[in-house]
């Protein structure tokens, strides 16, 4: 049974940080690509970040660009989403996700690309 597992979140106040971890377990092969969505209530499902051929590309959704980064440690199959400069938008259930495809003429950010998914962690930006 593949799992992705996410951890990390909490309530903070506008401008401060966050540090998002997803470890994975349960599988064979090595992801191609690991990414971070986030849903807020009413909200369609919006890519954040992903990193892929082992931490050779990153991308980023627009609005978090130059605020988040992720990284990945192999030895540890987790990847991380740090996470700075929070506003209240920023306020969604973060979600860890997995993919052994290759991102060769679609959007490596698209929801649909991806098929293993963690649970999710809360993460709340008071103004």
């Amino acid at each position: 049974q593949v799992r992705l597992v996410e951890s990390g979140g909490g309530s903070v106040q506008a401008g401060g940080s966050l540090r998002l971890s997803c470890a994975a377990s349960g599988y064979a092969r090595s992801y191609n690509c690991m990414g971070w969505f986030r849903q807020a209530p009413g909200k369609e499902r919006e890519g954040v970040a992903c990193i892929c051929t082992g931490g050779g590309s990153t991308y980023y959704g627009d609005s978090v660009k130059g605020r988040f980064t992720i990284s990945q440690d192999n030895a540890k199959n987790t990847v991380s989403l740090q996470m700075n400069s929070l506003k209240p938008e920023d306020t969604a259930t973060y979600y860890c996700a997995g993919t052994q495809r290759f991102f060769v003429t679609s959007n490596p950010l698209s929801r649909s690309g991806y098929n293993y998914w963690g649970q999710g962690t809360q993460v709340t930006v008071s103004s």
